[in-house]
This record gives structure tokens, sequence and C-alpha cells, in this order.
């Protein structure tokens, strides 16, 4: 068995015409041998594996050739070409800096500097990882990089420009990298499989290329992984099965149960899915990139940003006349919305369900059409799976009726305007629109987005009654609520919708919350309720938020002109401490006879 090299080392470039994607740079460096007009210093920098070091040894194998092309390439058959190809050249140095960083590393770099070359015109050293450097190395490495010889040239590659110390840039002619695009990418693994007698499929080198993010190196890498599974077949099937993938058409389908609201199939798909190992937000990205794939699709204008075979281009074209732009848009937004929460959210998979039934109720006749992320009313979800199971008309068991309690709220002209002690009114703050606590009624029917605006009431049904009777049933209480008496504000009821609305309160308002939790409002009148505050700064605080508060208590409690007032507590004395000649002097006062005991005994205080 012969020696086996990887294609990363195989099909190495040794020509700047076979260098793949980075042709601007590749063509100023030969217009540069070319004319002779030779730097002393490079510095190419850009991500792993797109061709820095094979670049750097390229160039520096030309500018030493005896016999180059008119193109500006090396001929590989002169004494200089064929001694750098055999990796026996004296001529081209390379030094790995991460793992020789130190000051005498660089000190016998200089050392070798000055030795001129025995074999072609210049001495090039390729410095590697230059950004590991130490800071006292880059300090020694100042001075010869500046004035080398004139017969030195020093070519430096890093991952990372930002660590390089800006003394050093100033100093080279700086080359940046662009990372490889996937058709490209393609295009040299086709070309690979091709000599190596691989039979390969298109998608298959797109998964493979899309795994390894603009990556030569790495794509090279996972083609002699997938060649080795496949023996020599690479077919879009084995490629996911060994890479672990979650392929288009898991997207396709799941699209497919959005578009229809299932969102009980949906929850048990990506159920499924976290069964494979994969994490949501792995899933909810794929979802993203999907959902933007098929934006793509929808104008012919744009088919070509859509990097894929003609078969699965024509599964988009079909998917996406399916779907609107304001579903896309919507549905684009909830997924990196979600994305961005992952790391933070401590249910990460309720996150992500979550957004699945925001995503299956975007195109829902109750959607809210302003966000698409928070609908007014969340369709039942598992009476499907319950009709799947072959369930029949049966006695039904106890549900659950919600019922909506209307409220009839003054118009704002009729509302006695809020006040403060002492003596100074305080206007109306406006609420934000957009928080969770908001008590704004939409479209002026009295409903609330709180659940504070329902009771639940028990009752025994031989059937569930059809949505358009519920319907009927709360229209009927919506008009009937307001022939109701106005209730009185209970100390009870105060302090209950007090503590709902600071638990009610959002992440960023957790100090306002806490104020809240540690207030203990008071009744002062018929609904009207007084706090106290500590200083006038909190006294402001508690301003902002008297219109939101009253609102929403009384939407809770049925009682109408709710008065919030704030008072200012006042500061008690502190108490004095007194030191042991006062305490005596205190006590003497009240019995003077203790003065006479002292002297008596001869007693002074220590």
């Amino acid at each position: 068995m012969g020696n086996y090299i990887v294609s990363a080392r195989k099909y190495r470039p040794d020509t700047f015409d076979t260098v793949v994607a980075q042709k601007a740079l590749t063509t100023t460096l030969k217009n540069a041998i070319l004319t002779g007009k030779l730097a002393h210093a490079y510095l190419f920098c850009g991500p792993r594996g797109v061709g820095k070091t094979t670049c750097a040894r390229i160039f520096a194998k030309t500018i030493n050739c005896e016999h180059p092309t008119a193109a500006g390439e090396p001929c590989n058959s002169c004494e200089s070409c064929l001694a750098f190809n055999e990796q026996r050249s004296f001529t081209i140095h390379e030094l790995d800096a991460a793992s020789n960083n130190s000051v005498d590393d660089i000190r016998q770099l200089n050392d070798l500097v000055r030795i001129p070359p025995q074999v072609g015109r210049y001495k090039v050293f390729i410095i590697d990882e230059v950004h590991m450097l130490s800071q006292a190395a880059f300090n020694a490495f100042l001075k010869t990089l500046e004035e080398p010889p004139a017969h030195a040239i020093f070519i430096l590659a890093t991952t990372e420009k930002h660590k390089i110390i800006p003394t050093i840039l100033s100093r080279c002619q700086i080359y940046d990298f662009s990372r490889i695009s996937g058709s490209d990418i393609i295009e040299h693994l086709k070309s690979i499989a091709d000599r190596e007698g691989i039979n390969s499929e298109y998608d298959a080198l797109r998964i493979i290329a899309q795994k390894s993010d603009g990556c030569m190196r790495d794509a090279l890498s996972l083609f002699d992984q997938m060649s080795s599974f496949t023996q020599g077949n690479l077919t879009y099937e084995k490629v996911i099965e060994s890479l672990n993938i979650l392929d288009y058409d898991c997207y396709f389908r799941f699209t497919e149960q959005i578009l229809a609201a299932e969102t009980a199939q949906l929850l048990l798909m990506f159920n499924n899915i976290l069964g494979r190992g994969f994490e949501g937000n792995i899933f909810i990205a794929g979802l993203a990139s999907h959902f933007r794939d098929l934006l793509v699709a929808c104008d012919s204008a744009t088919h070509r940003l859509l990097e894929c075979g003609e078969e699965l281009r024509k599964k988009y074209i079909e998917q996406a006349a399916k779907c609107t732009p304001r579903f896309l848009f919507k549905a684009i937004k909830l997924c990196t919305d979600c994305e961005m929460n992952f790391r933070a959210s401590r249910n990460k998979r309720l996150l992500v369900e979550l957004t699945i039934i925001q995503l299956s109720q975007i195109n829902s006749e109750n959607g809210d059409d302003s966000s698409g992320r928070s609908p007014k009313q969340l369709k039942p979800i598992f009476n499907k799976i319950a009709a799947s199971e072959g369930n029949t008309p049966q006695q039904a068991p106890a549900t659950t009726t919600v019922t909506a309690t209307a409220v009839n709220t003054p118009p704002p002209a009729a509302q006695e305007p809020q006040t403060v002690k002492p003596t100074q009114e305080v206007p109306q703050p406006t609420v934000l629109s957009g928080r969770p606590d908001t008590l704004k009624r939409a479209g002026g029917n009295g409903a609330t987005p709180f659940g504070g605006m329902f009771r639940r009431t028990h009752t025994n049904h031989s059937q569930e009654k059809p949505a358009e009777e519920q319907h009927k049933a709360i229209g009927a209480a919506t008009t009937a609520a307001p022939e109701a008496k106005a209730a009185t504000l209970t100390s009870e009821q105060l302090q209950q919708k007090w503590m709902e609305y600071a638990l009610r309160l959002p992440e960023n308002e957790r100090a306002l919350a806490d104020r809240m939790k540690i207030i203990t409002p008071e009744i002062i009148g018929e609904n009207q309720f007084v706090i106290k505050v500590g200083n006038s700064l909190v006294m402001e605080f508690f301003t902002k938020e008297i219109k939101a508060i009253t609102q929403y208590i009384e939407d809770g409690t049925k009682c109408r002109n709710v008065t919030m007032k704030i008072e200012i507590e006042e500061q008690q004395a502190r108490r004095r401490i007194y030191d042991r000649t006062e305490q005596f002097k205190l006590l003497t006062e009240k019995n003077p006879a203790l003065e006479k005991l002292r002297k008596n005994l001869n007693l002074d205080f220590a």
C-alpha cells in the first residue's frame, strides 16, 4: 500500500493560476514580479484555509525562479524551483511564530538575514501566524523589518491582523484575503473528484461547501472523509447521514406544516429534531436561512442568489409561490429574535416552541398584523391530535370556559386628574405602547392582553360549545357588563392587584418591580389609595406609572375612577448615641444621689 496524501496537500496550488478565488491578489503579485517592483515586507491576512501561506510560497519560489514565464509564473524546472519543491531550498525559510515567538528566535532570524543567498537573487523569510510573537519579539524585529538587506524579503501571514502592533503594519504591504465562495469550493471539489474518479452529486458537494464556511482546507478534509465513508460515491443522502445535518427536506416539510397552521404536528417534529441531537438554535438558524431562500425565490430576478442545484431551485420556487412576502418577513424576524435570545434564555426549549407557535399563527385571522409576534388569541393546538386517535363523540370531560368581562371606562375627559401630595398636581403620563403591562384597549372594544381580565368558571358539558356560540356568549357578556354597578376598592383587592402588577413587569423594569414589592399601598377613601416613598426621586419614579397602575387596578376589580397619590414619608429623627459621661449625666439629673455616691466612692470614668 502506497503512502496516502490528503487532498489538501496533494492538490495544493503550485502556481498563481491554480489558486482558487483570489484572482485580484495573485494578479497584483504577478505584476509586481514582472515589473520588478518588489517590496521588502508583505503581510498576508485573512481567514484560515484561504491560501495565505500557499501564495507566500508561490511568490517566494517565483522571485527566485531562473526562468519565469511571461505571465509571471515559476517554471518549476530550474534548480531553484526544484530545490523548493523538494523542500531542500536554503534561500526560503519558514518560521512558525506560534511555537517560535521568543526574543531569542527573532535574534536567530536576524542573524540569518545578514547571510546572502547561495542560489537565487533573494532570501525569503515566511513567518506564519505572526500575531503570536511576543511584544519583546516584535520590538526586536522592528529594526530588521524596517531596513533589511537588499537580498532579504519578509512575508508575514496571520489570521488576526488586529493583534499586530501598528509599527509592524506600517512597514508592510498588506494583502487581505477573502473567504472562498460556495460556488468556487464546489467547482474545485468537482475537479478533484473527476481526477480521483469519484462519483459526486452537486447537492452533496454543496453540503460540504456549506459546512466548510468558506475554508478550502476544511472543505478538502470533509471531502476526503466523505469519500472514505461513501467508498467513492458521494450522494446527498450519505453525506447528510455522515455529517448529521438537517437537510432541506426537513425545512420544506416544516414550512408546509407552518403554512397549514398544524401547530401540534410542528411541536412533534421539533421534538424529533431534538431527539436526533440537534440544538434548538441550530434548527432555528437553519429555518431562518430557509425562509431567506424562499424570499429570494419569490422574484425571478433574484433566483441566481440561490446556491443550489436545478431540482432544488424548482422546489424553492414552488414553495415560495405559496408564501406571501408578509409571512416571510415576519417569519425571518421571529427566527432571528429567537436566535438572539437563545443564549440568555433559561428554558431554551420553551423559547423555540413559543417561536414555532407564533410562526404557525402568522397567517391566522386573529394574528396581530403589526408585528406577527403577539397573536390576540392562540388557536387550540391539541384538538387535532385527539381526533387523529379515533375518538368518537362521547361524554366529554369537564371543560374550562374562559369568559371575558368587559369594562366600561369613562373617557379621559371625565376622569379626575391624579394628584400627588404635598399639594402638587401631577399630569397624566403617556404609557408607552408595546410594553407587556400596557392596558390600552385595542380598537376600543374593552379587550386587554392581560389574563387578569378573565375569570375561569368550571362547568360540565356533554359536548364542547362550537366557536360561534362561544363568540356569542362573549359578545353578550360584553354588552351586559356595563349595566353592573361599579364596585368599591377594598384593601385586599388593592394589595393583590398591586403585587400582580409588580410581577407582570418585564425583566428590564426589575427596579420598579422590586420597589413595588416593598411598598404597601393604603386605602384613604372611596377608590383612593396612597403610597409612601422615601424621597422625591422615588416619587418621580412612580409618578410616571400612575396611569398604568390605576388602569390595571380598574380593569381587574371593576372599580371606577381609582386615584393613586404619592407622599414623601417623613424621616424619623435619628436616635442619638451618648457616651458614658453623657449617660451618667442624664441619670444624675433624674437621681442626684448617684453623683453623691460617685464622690463618696471616689469613682471616675475610664
